[in-house]
């Protein structure tokens, strides 16, 4: 079995398509998406439609829920301009999407921990940046309330591949669309250090899982521009 892993496209289409391209090129079993499908100041609308004929098994990442549950203006700027772009029924479609998924009684995929969509799995908050965890802190996250092989978180948008319990793997794609934390009333707390579109193949092996964490290049200064184009220059940077 061989699966895919999206996360965090944050309304970058460029840098969709540009995965979705290798991706098809690769012919995996399926392709799972974790989440934070469109808040940001590049094409939000464009990426929903997209990924509404992707049809693909999607989990609801926090910034899918808040475009549901939230107004406008409660919302950080950049993230904002999603909720400007979709009308309500698109956001009614995210905020139901599930909160986590198990493929095939195998593969548990959810945004941030199995139980809370702000939370990170793999990192930590120390001094104002993301630090790795301990091993028993990732696993006292996930509890013992499931039995995986294989977990999928995003959130972050730092690409990591960990243990997990009883011998599992946990993978972190790194983030689609959003090399870095733009909101502009917090500090930078993750920066993935380029502006490449990043995805994840999971490949089960006789023991384990194989994975490749890839990095793609693609025309960054397209989505810079759209991002000044739309009042979001912070959101043109990447470090």
């Amino acid at each position: 079995m061989q699966v895919a892993i999206i996360s965090d496209i944050h309304g970058n289409l460029l840098a969709l398509e540009t995965v979705m391209r290798e991706i098809n090129q690769r012919k995996p079993d399926f392709v799972l998406n974790l989440g934070d499908c469109v808040s940001g100041p590049f094409w939000p609308k464009e990426t929903f439609e997209y990924l509404q004929d992707l049809d693909i098994p999607t989990v609801r990442g926090n910034h899918d829920r808040w475009l549901d549950e939230r107004t406008a203006e409660q919302i950080n700027p950049g993230y904002d301009f999603g909720h400007r772009s979709l009308d309500a029924g698109h956001r009614k479609i995210l905020g139901a999407l599930p909160a986590r998924l198990m493929i095939e009684q195998d593969i548990l995929a959810f945004h941030g921990t199995p139980l809370d969509d702000t939370k990170y799995l793999l990192e930590d908050n120390v001094e104002g940046r993301l630090a790795l965890a301990r091993g028993r802190d990732v696993h006292a996250r996930i509890g013992d309330q499931f039995n995986a092989s294989l977990y999928l978180c995003g959130h972050s948008h730092l690409a990591h591949i960990a243990t997990g319990p009883k011998g599992s793997t946990i993978i972190n794609p790194g983030s689609v669309g959003c090399p870095r934390y733009a909101d502009s009333d917090a500090p930078l707390e993750a920066e993935s250090g380029s502006a490449h579109a990043r995805f994840a193949i999971a490949t089960k092996t006789e023991k384990r899982w194989s994975v490749e964490l890839i990095a793609l290049d693609y025309d960054w200064g397209k989505v810079a521009a759209r991002a000044r184009e739309n009042g979001y220059p912070s959101w043109a940077q990447v470090y």
